[in-house]
């Protein structure tokens, strides 16, 4: 990969792509995995936590040298061990079923029972796979790795896509007897040779999805893998009621979530744990991070991040909604304008040029355009307060900590740095009250 991050870090969708791994083999077996590492361990271990238990391989001498280093944990512990590589990450839990059965229906009482049973696919691009080797009879004989395999051999298309699903007591007994190779290494593959020198069948079974074997060595191989995630991903939500203008420029994360009859429009990009209701539209150029979206909501050319839309709110163009801005039901925020830390209540519109932080608005407020919430005094954040009915003229500087009450009205221009009463008028620089507000103001 030619970076200082360990290969199964690398971020595939948002996520590091063990975790892929990780979480198919959990689904499938009900058991928290083990996960041999090599390079940098404490890494892999802080970022993965509890979802594994771990065993260092110190010395990395090989794939069989690898699942050695695990017997001393696994021995014992199940009838049946599967296997598979944190960098092959589109692997799905519906193939690793289907190993696992294949090799259940093969065992039986009979001493010919097959110990192994593997995966293999049928593709003319080898990608540095190993090439199956069968006799006559069409019985498995062994598996050849590439750079050992002679040029009739690398003729081969059939090829071992790495995972295998082995017969623990025979595993155990058998993992000793690899032969090492020429460059020091022993190879989890040399079973296939052993099972056959003991007399016992090995069986294959077929990768449906080619897909699935993309195994990551370059930052090549990454965009193709996530490339086929995005399409499986985008499929299942199309699938599932969601309208996708233009899949292809659409990117969303696997931990998302979209209700039905919702629209995405293109370039628009969901990441983290972000959740939007039913009938929304969402897009063209929208960045939406771990946020949270109702119902029937509009956003359009916006960025947002850990922000929280109730229902039937309308965002953009040129939005940005920072951590902790909480936009109640039916709230308006137009072009240019900017939210951290705040809440709108019901109905507010701030339709554009509006900076606010650190800030609780009550409902059917207005803010004009370019109003400011100075939050900030060079050493500490302070907070504002607007109730509601509240209308803060154009250009209003509120100079926090301040609070406006209900029904209050600021000119523009004003810069307000003392408390407004209800259902007052407050104009000037520094802002001043001069008269009470009358229900036709």
């Amino acid at each position: 990969m030619r970076s200082t991050l360990p290969k199964v870090l690398h971020p595939l969708l948002g996520r590091p792509m063990v975790f892929y791994g990780i979480e198919a083999a959990q689904e499938v077996t009900n058991e928290i995995p083990v996960l041999v590492t090599g390079h940098a361990p404490d890494d892999v271990r802080q970022l993965v936590g509890d979802n594994a238990r771990y065993i260092i391989q110190e010395q990395q001498l090989g794939t069989g040298h690898a699942l050695q280093q695990a017997e001393p944990l696994l021995r014992g512990e199940s009838d049946l061990i599967l296997v598979i590589y944190a960098d092959m990450p589109l692997i799905t839990p519906a193939t690793l079923q289907r190993v696992m059965q294949a090799h259940i229906q093969s065992s039986g009482q009979e001493l010919d029972v097959a110990p192994i049973t593997l995966l293999t696919l049928l593709s003319s691009e080898a990608r540095g796979f190993g090439r199956v080797l069968r006799d006559e009879n069409g019985n498995v004989q062994a598996i050849v790795e590439e750079a050992d395999a002679s040029p009739e051999q690398l003729r081969s298309l059939e090829l071992n896509a790495s995972v295998y699903c082995f017969t623990a007591d025979w595993l155990w007994q058998a993992l000793p007897r690899i032969q090492a190779s020429p460059i020091g290494e022993y190879y989890l593959t040399d079973l296939v040779e052993i099972a056959v020198a003991d007399g016992l069948p090995v069986k294959a079974l077929t990768l449906e999805d080619a897909d699935e074997a993309i195994g990551i060595n370059t930052r090549v191989h990454l965009a193709e893998a996530e490339a086929v995630l995005r399409r499986r991903i985008n499929r299942n939500w199309m699938l599932g009621g969601v309208t996708l203008i233009e899949p292809t420029s659409t990117y969303i994360e696997a931990q998302v979530e979209i209700g039905p009859d919702t629209v995405i429009w293109p370039n628009t990009y969901l990441h983290g744990a972000t959740r939007i209701g039913t009938g929304c539209t969402i897009g063209p150029n929208v960045i939406i991070r771990d946020t949270h979206i109702g119902d029937r909501c509009q956003v359009v050319f916006s960025f947002m991040e850990k922000a929280l839309l109730e229902d039937e709110v309308e965002v953009g163009p040129f939005a940005r909604l920072r951590k902790g801005a909480h936009l109640a039901q039916g709230v308006h925020m137009g072009n240019f304008g900017e939210i951290k830390n705040s809440f709108l209540g019901p109905g507010t519109k701030m339709g554009h040029f509006s900076y606010i932080g650190d800030a609780t608005i009550g409902a059917e407020v207005n803010i004009g355009a370019g109003t400011v919430t100075c939050n900030f005094d060079g050493k500490k954040k302070h907070s504002t307060e607007i109730g509601a009915g509240a209308f803060i003229g154009s250009d209003t500087m509120l100079v926090a900590p301040v609070k406006i009450g209900e029904g209050a009205s600021t000119g523009a221009g004003a810069v307000v740095t003392k408390d407004v009463p209800a259902n007052t008028l407050a104009v000037g620089m520094p802002a001043r009250a001069i008269r009470k507000r009358k229900p036709s103001d």
